[in-house]
């Protein structure tokens, strides 16, 4: 279980902020649009022949990041866990959203995963459970990031690049890190050695 209710933490901020970055709890756009510009760095140079899954899609706002680039995926699903989101992010972008709990609930099968805060509110158990459920379901690999650090936190996930790495080595998967781009943040592409 998150640390927090999931739905009540982000309910509250749409209805204090709206469909903005503030309002799936970004500090604000600009650092959202620098977290997805390293993400989409750690995916294949061409996306358009490639099935795409943004785990915790919130608004869409990865959808619409990467079509206003000219980048949008040959199939785009979004997943989240909070209704009043995959709501708006259907009406966003007119793909096909669904409400799903990644720890529990079936997943769609797809090249990559991706997943842009998504883990901010996981423990670590839960973490590592969502990054091997997802390698689970993709041909290629999983894209992600986390908050960097050892803090012990009742809310927020902390973790440090060498945990992700040795998780990594364990599970049998390459492991590229990407960090320094903000100040407490990292990303991380877990790829299968054979995708």
């Amino acid at each position: 279980m998150p640390r927090v209710g999931t739905e009540s933490f982000y309910r509250h901020a749409l209805a204090r902020y709206g469909d903005n970055a503030e309002g799936v709890h970004w500090r604000s756009a600009d650092s959202q649009r620098v977290r997805f510009e390293v993400l989409r760095d750690l995916l294949p140079d061409d996306l358009s022949g490639i099935d795409l899954v943004d785990v915790g899609c919130g608004l869409g706002d990865l959808y619409q990041f990467l079509s206003a680039r000219g980048e949008a995926p040959r199939r785009y699903i979004g997943l989240d866990a909070v209704q009043a989101m995959v709501e708006r992010a259907r009406v966003r972008t007119g793909c096909p959203i669904l409400h799903c709990d990644v720890l529990s609930d079936p997943l769609p099968e797809a090249d990559w995963y991706l997943a842009s805060g998504t883990l901010a509110l996981l423990t670590p158990d839960e973490t590592r459970a969502f990054i091997e459920r997802c390698l689970g379901h993709v041909s290629t690999g999983l894209v992600f990031n986390l908050l960097k650090g050892r803090h012990q936190s009742t809310t927020f996930n902390y973790q440090m690049p060498d945990v992700i790495e040795a998780w990594a080595n364990e599970i049998g998967v390459a492991v590229r890190i990407v960090d320094g781009y903000l100040s407490g943040d990292f990303s991380a592409a877990l790829t299968h050695r054979d995708g």
